[in-house]
């Protein structure tokens, strides 16, 4: 039995990046090699960054990402390296493809056979799907690759490609986070495993993109399904692993001769354990947020600190994101702020070490009811001077952002959006929304965990026990308008993220009233969220990509 010594490099693309891009990959295929590895692999489109979307579209972006592949091989030295890329057919067709490069030339090139075309991804828009694939033999060991939906189909390449004498299976994925799909993807790669009886490679994009998060996570899994290398999630790392596989001669395979390393370096004992899920979400949302921040161009983030629980957490995110020195809190009460709340806030803020400001806006609440007073026709306050207070503050935070060049983070959280209980121009004012695929319920949960993380209150207890309210009028609380939220979010998860009738969620969730209340107020705030900044994807169904209903609708669920 020999061993080949494989590396998993999970790395951080940006996407268009192409030379930056091109960089990291150099600089992980170099560190691969210096850590005695034959193979090294690297995600799924890791040239241009994943998904890149409608550049696709762009010819010379194509041929520029062919040329940074190119100059890639032409650098590789001492390793074969297996690259992510979008590759051009004769006819223009593109492929999703990976490149397997040794001794500075490309070898051979693999292209995707099965495109997803749901949830998020689009790639039957973009790509023409591969047929065939090549094996390859690696000092007599022979190996396989294929890249991300590949593995999720039933009667997939991969049986082909054993049946054809591939000891080692490389899947190269950018496969996006959603809670709970970690669990699920070891067991998909653990079951090809035992179906090919081969050892299975996967390296996975780490890093965000737009409202997606890449956690990671790469694995090495033996014949028998079980997990025998593990990288860690939400960050960069490169896994190595001495697979142990017997040398075989296989009929058309294309053969690289690689030198033997030498004295090999010790590999460290792997021990990485999946995170529990609280810590997923959390994770994920610190990287999606960072890396929207920096990937932007931005230094420092601006938010509209309440005295509540969302927007806490949020400025709690920030911190860890990109550091307290990079986070403003504002806090803009009018007459309806209680005191705690805005003591609350400047608690908050010192907990935090963030810098703080407060600016009463009653002033400017007052002058714009003085001159709206002539045009109200004695109509009562209401929703208008509510929703006036919050679309003040969105000017103050957009005046900073546009003053001082900071980006300003909204607060808003999925049951929010969900249920249109948010201002437009108002709380809903900014450029990234960090909690907007997060239920009420579950920000209470983080919250929680916060201050569990850091040993200490750093989210006061006084927030998280005060029933939530938007403090737009005297004695307001969130239930005057919605159902108690543990009531709302079982709704919400049954309606919006398994599209599940009335029928069907009367009685296990809440009365016919109330599930058709919430139903209605879903139906009539499409409008609200087709202008939302884009936020984090969490859970199995965000709104965004996720969620494309038709604005003008007038289908309603009986």
């Amino acid at each position: 039995m020999n061993t080949l010594r494989i590396a998993l490099a999970q790395i951080n693309t940006t996407v268009g990046d192409l030379h930056g891009n091109r960089d990291w990959i150099l600089a992980y295929c170099d560190r691969a090699r210096r850590a005695g590895a034959g193979i090294v692999a690297l995600p799924e489109m890791a040239v241009t960054g994943y998904p890149p979307e409608d550049l696709l579209f762009k010819k010379h972006f194509i041929t520029s990402n062919i040329a940074v592949l190119n100059d890639i091989a032409r650098r590789v030295e001492g390793i074969t390296a297996i690259v992510g890329f979008v590759d051009r057919g004769k006819d223009g067709e593109l492929y999703n493809a990976a490149a397997v490069i040794a001794h500075g030339k490309i070898m051979g090139i693999y292209r995707k056979h099965a495109l997803p075309n749901y949830s998020v991804f689009d790639e039957k828009r973009y790509f023409t799907p591969g047929d065939d694939f090549k094996l390859f033999s690696q000092n007599g060991i022979p190996f396989a690759v294929n890249i991300c939906e590949d593995i999720w189909v039933p009667d997939g390449v991969y049986l082909k490609q054993a049946k054809a004498g591939a000891k080692l299976i490389v899947n190269i994925s950018s496969s996006p986070y959603e809670a709970g799909k970690i669990a699920e993807r070891e067991k998909t790669i653990a079951r090809i495993a035992r179906l090919t009886k081969a050892h299975v490679g996967y390296v996975n994009l780490v890093g965000g993109q737009d409202e997606l998060v890449f956690d990671g996570g790469s694995v090495v899994v033996d014949p028998s399904g079980k997990i025998v290398a593990r990288g860690a999630q939400f960050k960069e790392d490169l896994l190595v692993y001495d697979v142990p596989v017997a040398k075989k001669r296989a009929a058309k395979a294309v053969v690289i001769k690689m030198d033997p390393v030498v004295n090999k370096p010790m590999l460290r004992k792997n021990n990485v354990k999946p995170l529990p899920l609280i810590d997923e979400i959390y994770a994920a949302t610190v990287l999606g947020t960072r890396d929207y921040i920096m990937k932007n161009g931005f230094k420092k983030v601006v938010i509209g600190l309440s005295g509540g629980i969302d927007s806490s957490l949020v400025a709690a995110m920030a911190v860890d994101a990109i550091g307290r020195a990079n986070v403003v809190g504002i806090s803009m009460p009018t007459r309806y702020n209680a005191e705690d709340t805005k003591s609350d806030a400047r608690r908050l803020a010192h907990n935090l070490g963030i810098t703080f400001y407060e600016i009463p806006i009653e002033p400017v609440f007052e002058s714009f009811l003085a001159v709206f007073k002539p045009y109200n026709q004695g109509i009562p306050f209401g929703l208008a001077e509510e929703n006036l207070q919050a679309r003040i503050r969105g000017n103050f935070l957009m005046a900073f952002s546009n003053k001082f060049g900071w980006l300003v983070l909204t607060t808003g959280n999925k049951s929010e959006m969900a249920t249109g209980y948010c201002t437009l121009y108002g709380d809903m004012s900014g450029g990234y929304a960090v909690i907007k695929d997060i239920f009420k319920t579950k920000v209470y949960e983080l919250s929680e965990y916060v201050n569990a993380k850091a040993g200490l209150n750093v989210i006061p207890r006084s927030v998280i026990k005060r029933a939530p309210s938007a403090e737009l009028r005297f004695n307001q609380k969130d239930q005057d308008s919605l159902p108690p939220y543990p009531v709302l979010d079982d709704i919400l998860v049954s309606y919006v993220e398994e599209h599940r009738s009335l029928d069907e969620i009367v009685g296990k969730k809440a009365s016919a009233d109330t599930v058709r209340r919430v139903m209605d107020l879903v139906d009539k705030s499409e409008y609200k969220r087709r202008q939302a900044p884009p936020g984090v994807k969490i859970t199995k169904r965000a709104f965004g990509k996720d969620w494309r209903l038709p604005l003008t609708n007038r289908y309603k669920a009986s």
